[in-house]
């Protein structure tokens, strides 16, 4: 039905009186100088009243400098201030910017390495992650900051997808988080989640107490002076092939050994379970497989790593890392590589390494992960869910594996592992 029409001059006091109620219409008389202003200015707040239905202004998170020698905060960060009309709908509109639409670090497919090398040449100007800016070389002292809160353990997190696609099995991750540690620190190492889609997404957790920073990463300050500053001054130059896998894949490799070497403290995938206090764990990772009948591991994973600040195996990573690079091999620059160096380096006195059974992490493997999201339909299904349960909540294991790529589509069924766990294990508790 199209809207009854009004006459030239009910509409004109019907914008008279919106210009009252947003502006002070007494004010906004004494600026207008001719009728000719006033009618213009009419028209544009008729325009903008009508041609969009929620108008939202957010503010970004103030950056405040840090004292780096006490590391004490000089100012006191403020929380973002959403400003909206009354009628603000509950999803709001965000503009992403470009990261938001397209990844440049995902090469071509079936082309030859020169041609790789050759389109990586082209892309090197959009590859911001490759370079400092005003933003990430606020970096350390936002780091500072937030670790100047009184964190019980401190954990990183990566996300180099767009901020829309952190669905509820992300946030499920940092929710059991903070079940488990709820005086702890999460550092969210991402651009795009460094955003207002990103305060939003986190916002409830924020809401709820929990100590969290999104935070873009400056990858030449966090590689400064490590191996990885040789592999990175030779990708820059454009030298090195990245190979056909995503290079965004090979950078979350590299920056997770770099911030626990910065830093130390925890580093954890994004599509964990948390089901125990990590406070006892110390230079420590998780063994993927172990030998049957020698029970000695076969591979860890570099999912779960657990390091104090500046522990030389991290740099022993990070120089496998810069040597042997090969962006061809999945694996070969993370859990295979952390496998190389550990059984090469693992002994070596003063490391102090802890080797965890694959129970800590990765109780249930890959190609038997889609059981626990199936709901039970025999007696027998629900005696092993319960079985399950107990195993996971009552032994050995602090975090489960989700195995993201195998179980991203699988539908969290009723009654399920999965379902009983999460609604044991969430402080927020998102359905």
């Amino acid at each position: 039905m199209s809207p009854k029409k009004s006459s030239p001059h009910s509409t004109l006091l019907k914008m008279k009186r919106i210009s009252q109620k947003l502006f002070h219409y007494n004010l906004f008389r004494r600026t207008a100088k001719t009728s000719i202003f006033s009618t213009i200015s009419f028209a544009a707040i008729f325009f903008l009243l009508y041609s969009s239905d929620t108008i939202v202004s957010i503010s970004n998170l103030p950056m405040h400098p840090v004292d780096l020698k006490s590391h004490k905060i000089v100012d006191h960060r403020q929380e973002p201030t959403l400003i909206t009309t009354t009628n603000i709908q509950e999803e709001i509109s965000i503009d992403e910017g470009p990261d938001e639409v397209y990844d440049p670090l995902i090469p071509p497919d079936n082309v030859t390495k020169e041609e790789r090398q050759v389109w990586f040449r082209r892309k090197l100007p959009e590859l911001e992650i490759l370079r400092s800016n005003s933003l990430t070389q606020q970096f350390h002292s936002r780091v500072l900051q937030f670790l100047n809160n009184g964190c019980s353990i401190q954990f990183y997190m990566i996300w180099f997808s767009p901020a829309k696609s952190f669905g509820k099995r992300e946030f499920f991750a940092m929710d059991s988080l903070f079940k488990a540690h709820p005086q702890g620190c999460l550092m969210l190492l991402s651009k795009s989640m460094d955003s207002g889609r990103g305060y939003r997404i986190l916002k409830p957790l924020l809401d709820g107490g929990f100590k969290i920073l999104a935070v873009t990463p400056d990858l030449p300050f966090l590689v400064k002076n490590t191996p990885g500053e040789i592999w990175l001054g030779e990708m820059k130059s454009g030298r090195r092939d990245p190979g056909y896998i995503p290079l965004s894949q090979n950078l979350a490799n590299l920056i997770r050994l770099a911030v626990l070497y910065k830093y130390g403290g925890v580093y954890l995938d994004t599509d964990f379970i948390t089901l125990k206090d990590f406070s006892g764990l110390r230079n420590a990772i998780g063994a993927q497989n172990v030998d049957l009948e020698s029970k000695n591991w076969t591979i860890l994973n570099n999912a779960v790593m657990i390091f104090d600040i500046n522990h030389p195996l991290l740099l022993d990573f990070m120089g496998e890392f810069a040597s042997t690079f090969n962006g061809n091999k999945w694996g070969h620059n993370g859990p295979y590589l952390v496998s190389r160096v550990t059984e090469k380096m693992g002994r070596t006195p003063g490391y102090n390494l802890t080797i965890l059974p694959p129970e800590a992490f990765y109780p249930v493997e890959w190609n038997k992960i889609r059981r626990i999201f199936r709901k039970p339909q025999k007696e027998s299904e629900s005696r092993w869910v319960e079985s399950m349960l107990n195993e996971l909540n009552e032994g050995e294991t602090y975090a489960l594996h989700l195995w993201n790529k195998r179980s991203r589509e699988l539908t969290i069924e009723e009654g399920s592992v999965m379902a009983r766990l999460i609604s044991a294990h969430c402080v927020i508790c998102r359905t």
